[in-house]
């Protein structure tokens, strides 16, 4: 749980500059692949949780600029570049607007009563989660992924490595 502003800006940076990574390796090809036949896309799956941060953040007291057309799924690269944005945005204002005291401030969040701490975690799950479901369509759609929490396929393979089965 953060405790500080600045343990949440600390998490905050390191999962986004997690997220940047597999962001950056989208292709405008890849960002038709399905997750099914008729289902979303893995563009509408990232710029979803890429444009949903302003919105997010402002709903719950950090009011952060939104993002241009929302409904549209643009260009990979727009969906990396509007990421880094957003991402920094976030990180300021969380740092000009709030003091520690307003983690433990308790806001109703999706019908429960919630700390802001908390509230702000569950936003970097949601990003977790949906960045999960990005590199699996990536690896579908043929694209190398790179590595998040520990070596991907490929980088096992940079190791002199087989990946573990």
């Amino acid at each position: 749980m953060y405790v500080t502003v600045q343990d949440l800006i600390v998490e905050w940076n390191h999962e986004a500059g997690l997220t940047q990574k597999v962001l950056d390796g989208l292709t405008d090809e890849a960002l038709e692949q399905q997750v099914c036949p008729g289902g979303r896309t893995l563009g509408r799956i990232a710029w979803h949780f890429v444009s949903n941060i302003p919105d997010y953040l402002t709903e719950f007291g950090v009011p952060v600029a939104k993002v241009s057309h929302p409904d549209e799924v643009p260009s990979a690269k727009e969906i990396a570049d509007t990421f880094r944005t957003v991402s920094v945005r976030a990180a300021d204002a969380l740092q000009t607007q709030w003091n520690d005291d307003a983690l433990k401030q308790i806001q109703n969040a999706f019908g429960r009563k919630e700390s802001n701490a908390t509230i702000f975690m569950g936003l970097i799950k949601h990003i977790v989660h949906h960045r999960g479901q990005v590199t699996v369509l990536m690896r579908q759609a043929g694209l190398p992924i790179p590595a998040v929490y520990g070596p991907s396929k490929e980088g096992w393979a940079q190791f002199g490595m087989t990946p573990p089965q």
